[in-house]
């Protein structure tokens, strides 16, 4: 890789500067280029049924502004912009843009293609920066101004033989981002002054994203304080994602002042793509500021993109991808169960940790929020069981049932479900009856103490079983001792419900040591809470002989 073919460029600097010090308040006017800059990049366009699904989608979104093609580049394009004037498909609130280089008959085909639209944004541009006037056009500064003042002229020529309908004006100094900015603004004002008195549009398009986005920040902040008329001037931004910051540029580009962003859904777009729209408004919601765009079903969104574009949307992608409310790392986990568990509790705004946003307010559920592989914690497992099947494991039996996920899943190597691990948890510690079964049992009271008599199925053979204690559970475990010689002590005890109702089964967790100090935990469920805590106790020793 030969990094000497390349300069460090050189870079504009506003020593006037004032966005470092601002934050975003608002959303800023939104216009999807989906249809025309995304469209444009495809190994297969959009058929003309695809693209109208595509801006009802868009409109459903929330989208007031929104550029559906280049009518004059193909007859596809422009048949697209007259069936949706003239079936009467675009919403009194939604205004529709289309493109034209500043050509004289490309600029008159796409004004034609706009008659008997009710509200239109037609959209200029030529090429600025130093290195399209000399490779591609070879044209001076004076002759490129010259161009664009053409294409605007025009534009107050024809539109005056329309009628009813209402034009915005838009111009885009293409590849602003390499252009010399006092030139940029030579070229802007002069566009203005032939559109005196009108409202309009200024895009500086990032066409490719050179600079890192202070810079770009920079030269933002310089034009809204050069353009004439501002008052009068919507401020665009354009941005691609050559450098990957295509996002981070777009805001400190509002906060350096422009009004309106063009983007895509998900960074759809020529080379590295535009400006995601997505990340944008979902970066805005997370602030607590309302983004004018409704993505509470992001799975949708996702369904529509990649069905007409057949592009997918990567598992990491910020918001949207498969996996990014999901948590492998066993600190995170923990981290995220501990703040859920707070949520319950006190519900007063949204603070989980790793998770920015509630994953309810994209359609997604939490069920997928940690899951487990070889890289989990213990406390991953819990997690799971409590979530999926109200199963809330004792901490210090975490520890203890941690390792045996770790390794199925090492033994799998592959990531396990919460079926896998639930059934893990049954196979390992619930109702254990082997070597040990207790067939039946019988509980007397004598003063304060508990006598229990019983028969135990143990090695294929009948044993039976006496023991006295303070309740239940001594006397189990002293008839036990009585019968098998095993001598042990509880270390943990601990019991709730699994339902609700009447027919609620009950869960006990019961730890033991040996006289040896050898560990073990066991499970017993039932819907009589005596034998749930009698099948715990036998669980645990049937572990600790095995």
């Amino acid at each position: 890789m030969d990094f000497t073919k390349y300069q460090y460029p050189q870079i504009f600097e506003y020593k006037q500067r004032t966005w470092p010090d601002k934050k975003l308040t608002k959303a800023p006017i939104w216009c999807s280029v989906d249809l025309r800059d995304g469209n444009q990049s495809l190994e297969i366009p959009m058929t003309l049924e695809q693209k109208l699904k595509f801006f009802q989608f868009l409109v459903q979104i929330g989208f007031k502004e929104i550029e559906v093609g280049f009518p004059a580049a193909s007859d596809t394009e422009f048949q697209f912009v007259r069936n949706l004037i003239e079936k009467d498909l675009i919403p009194d609130d939604v205004t529709i843009q289309v493109l034209t280089q500043s050509r004289e008959e490309i600029i008159r085909r796409s004004f034609e293609s706009l008659r008997g639209v009710r509200r239109a944004v037609v959209h200029l541009y030529n090429s600025t920066s130093p290195l399209q006037r000399k490779v591609v056009f070879n044209k001076t500064k004076e002759e490129v101004l010259d161009l664009a003042v053409f294409g605007a002229n025009l534009f107050n020529k024809i539109s005056a033989d329309f009628g009813r309908e209402e034009f915005i004006f838009q111009y885009s100094p293409e590849s602003f981002s390499q252009t010399e900015p006092d030139y940029a603004v030579d070229v802007c004002n002069a566009v203005l002054e032939c559109w005196k008195g009108r409202k309009s549009i200024i895009n500086l398009p990032f066409t490719v994203e050179t600079f890192m986005p202070n810079v770009h920040a920079d030269m933002v902040e310089y034009m809204c304080a050069e353009l004439k008329g501002r008052e009068n001037v919507v401020v665009s931004l354009h941005t691609h994602n050559d450098r990957g910051t295509g996002v981070a540029a777009t805001e400190l580009c509002l906060l350096a002042g422009a009004d309106r962003v063009e983007g895509t859904l998900f960074g759809n777009g020529e080379r590295t793509g535009n400006a995601d729209i997505v990340t944008l408004a979902m970066n805005l919601y997370s602030h607590g500021i309302d983004p004018g765009l409704d993505f509470s079903d992001i799975d949708k969104a996702i369904e529509i993109y990649t069905a007409y574009t057949s592009l997918p949307v990567h598992p990491r992608h910020p918001y949207a991808g498969d996996l990014v409310y999901s948590a492998f790392s066993g600190s995170h986990q923990d981290a995220i169960r501990k703040g859920m568990a707070v949520m319950k509790t006190e519900g007063s705004g949204w603070a989980v940790p790793y998770l920015p946003i509630d994953p309810k307010d994209v359609g997604r559920s939490y069920d997928p929020i940690v899951r487990f592989n070889s890289q989990s914690g213990s406390s991953a497992s819990a997690y799971i069981l409590e979530t999926n099947y109200d199963i809330i494991i004792p901490k210090p039996m975490q520890r203890d049932f941690g390792p045996l996920v770790i390794s199925l899943s090492d033994k799998m190597s592959a990531e396990l479900s919460p079926k896998d691990i639930y059934q893990l948890f049954k196979d390992s510690y619930v109702n254990i009856d082997k070597p040990s079964q207790l067939l039946n049992w019988k509980e007397q009271r004598e003063g304060d103490s508990c006598h229990l008599t019983g028969t135990l199925l143990n090695g294929g053979k009948e044993i039976a079983i006496d023991g006295f204690g303070d309740g239940i559970v001594e006397g189990f475990c002293n008839a036990l001792l009585n019968a098998l010689g095993l001598k042990f002590d509880i270390t943990h005890y601990s019991q709730h419900a699994l339902e609700s109702g009447r027919e609620a089964r009950a869960i006990t967790y019961v730890g033991i040591i040996s006289d040896t100090g050898k560990t073990c935990f066991g499970v017993g469920v039932s819907r009589n809470i005596t034998v749930s805590s009698l099948k715990g106790v036998l669980s645990a020793l049937n572990r600790m002989i095995e």
